[in-house]
């Protein structure tokens, strides 16, 4: 039985895909998983196509790859469904969690006949919600560990919340927000699983 489970990201530079994946292997290790968190470095600019990349595991990870057969894939940029082929390798055991408003059916011409499960969340939507600007990043963390149940939802929400008070321990509004993004998206990722 696989006991890692490995995520690949796809986002475009300044939308917070590869903080994200670092934020998530942060946290899944503050619960005593190992883990990695890393990005594939290329022509690093503001809006160009970046990927990122997640192994978590019980047992110690050897591999030290890119992720070529991902169990999940997190896009937080659903403009990549057109040029970037996201679904490569992808499990059908696994799902493909994309940030759109639109649905599941309204996108699977898109997803090159990938036919496992497809989670749509609004990540637009919440953060401007929560936080008054398009930050998908803290919604599509929440919503990728609703989706693969790689922690307990307490052990999560009380690692970023320690995460949220370090980083802004100045702006309590923005931890205030940051939380009620991650709540709101777990639950939306919940109810779609």
């Amino acid at each position: 039985m696989k006991q890692t489970l490995e995520i690949r990201w796809h986002g475009r530079g300044g939308q917070g895909a590869k903080t994200a994946a670092l934020l998530l292997a942060d946290v899944a290790f503050m619960t005593g998983k190992n883990v990695q968190g890393f990005p594939e470095y290329g022509p690093e600019r503001m809006g160009a196509p970046i990927t990122a990349f997640n192994r978590i595991s019980p047992e110690p990870i050897r591999v030290h790859s890119n992720i070529y057969d991902p169990d999940y894939v997190v896009v937080v940029d659903e403009t990549l469904l057109e040029s970037v082929p996201v679904t490569a390798g992808l499990s059908e055991e696994g799902a493909i969690i994309i940030n759109t408003p639109r649905s599941a059916a309204q996108i699977a011409d898109k997803l090159s006949g990938y036919n496992g499960k497809v989670i749509t969340i609004d990540a637009r939507g919440i953060s401007e919600k929560t936080l008054g600007r398009n930050f998908p990043n803290t919604p599509m963390l929440a919503a990728v560990v609703a989706v693969t149940g790689v922690m307990e939802k307490e052990d999560f929400f009380k690692q970023m919340k320690d995460s949220f008070a370090h980083k802004f321990a100045k702006k309590p509004q923005v931890i205030d927000g940051n939380m009620k993004a991650l709540e709101m998206a777990y639950m939306v990722a919940e109810k779609a699983i």
